[in-house]
Parts: structure tokens; C-alpha cells; sequence
């Protein structure tokens, strides 16, 4: 026999409260698919698309990545302690507060993008054009697009003044089926998530 719960009504608690969004929605004019799409949609991580453009390439080679990670910002927190004359333990005055305050410095993550490795040599010319010293002519803007299950845009991220530090190849084995991948680390001055058009 299952146990009885007061004042709580577990078939009819959902169906009421779907009914007051419905409701909510319809005094809109939108019906069933109007209502899913305006509610909130969990973005799944493998629908992405790079957009970053460099020279010498083709069209969208540069996009087909098949990870993109290190998106993270953080504010410097800056902590300090202050004595205060309220009692202390034992003591008469002294009372120790500490407060943590946002200081002047914001740290971007480097990015690094990783793909197939095939006979494009773009991502190492970018490299190289930056070893050779022209490094401010070699500087890219680009986004990240993270899309719906229907296609469109979710969510939309761009960052700003980009240029390559590291690049790497996985190591190559005579036993392993796995595919060769190519990696590039790149720094960036700015990373903000932005509206979809």
C-alpha cells in the first residue's frame, strides 16, 4: 500500500500547473509549438559552428572543427579585512570582518580548437606568420554558434583580436584507429556572448 501525503494531489498538481501556462500562452494568441519554443531549450554541445576566417583559406574550411573549448571569463576578486571595535572572542574590540570586492583585471582563458587533420595548412601558416613577426597584421575576430534542435541560432558568443600561441598534432601509432588530429591555442583580448539576430 503506498503511503498518503496531505494536501498534496500528485495527478491532478501537473496537469494544473501545464494548464496555467497553457492558459497564459493562448491569452497570447500562440498555440502548442509557440509554447515549447518560447520555453527554455537545454543547447546540446555537439551542435556548434566555428566562424573564423583566415588567409589563404576556402570557403568554411576554417569553420569544421571538431572541438572548441576554453571559453571562460573571470573577475579578479579582490579580499581585504578591516578591525572593527564590536567584541572579538574573549576581547573587548577587535572584531576582524573581511569583504571581497571586483578589482580592475578580467582574465580570458585561451581557446583551443581542435579538428581533423588534413592537407590544409592553414592553421600552421597562421602560426607562422605570428613566429615571423607579424604578429598585429595576423590578429582575427570570430564566433561560436551554438544552435537549437530546429536549426536556429541559441546562443552566440564572439571573441575578438585572436592570434595562435601553440599548435599541435596528436602522436601517430602503427595500432591505433583512431583519427589524426590537429590542435591551435589561440589568445584573445576580448570573449562576450551576444544576442542572435
Amino acid at each position: 500500500m503506498l503511503p498518503r501525503f496531505p494536501n498534496i494531489n500528485l495527478s491532478r498538481q501537473p496537469g494544473r500547473q501545464y494548464s496555467n501556462i497553457s492558459s497564459r500562452f493562448s491569452s497570447q494568441g500562440k498555440d502548442a509549438f509557440e509554447i515549447q519554443r518560447d520555453l527554455a531549450e537545454i543547447l546540446t554541445a555537439c551542435r556548434f559552428y566555428v566562424e573564423l576566417t583566415l588567409d589563404g583559406s576556402k570557403d568554411g574550411v576554417d569553420g569544421l572543427f571538431m572541438e572548441c573549448k576554453g571559453f571562460k571569463v573571470a573577475q579578479e576578486v579582490v579580499e581585504f579585512t578591516e578591525v572593527f571595535p564590536e567584541p572579538w572572542g574573549k576581547a573587548k574590540r577587535g572584531m576582524l570582518h573581511t569583504s571581497k570586492l571586483p578589482g580592475a583585471k578580467t582574465t580570458i582563458d585561451n581557446i583551443s580548437l581542435r579538428r581533423g587533420l588534413s592537407g590544409s595548412e592553414t592553421l600552421w601558416n597562421w602560426l607562422n606568420a605570428v613566429q615571423e613577426g607579424n604578429w598585429e597584421k595576423q590578429r582575427r575576430n570570430g564566433s561560436i554558434t551554438v544552435y537549437r534542435q530546429n536549426g536556429n541560432m541559441g546562443a552566440l558568443f564572439q571573441f575578438e583580436n585572436a592570434w595562435p600561441i601553440s599548435y599541435s598534432v596528436t602522436d601517430n601509432t602503427a595500432s591505433s584507429s583512431e583519427l589524426a588530429c590537429e590542435e591551435l591555442e589561440i589568445a584573445c583580448e576580448v570573449f562576450k556572448r551576444v544576442s542572435p539576430p
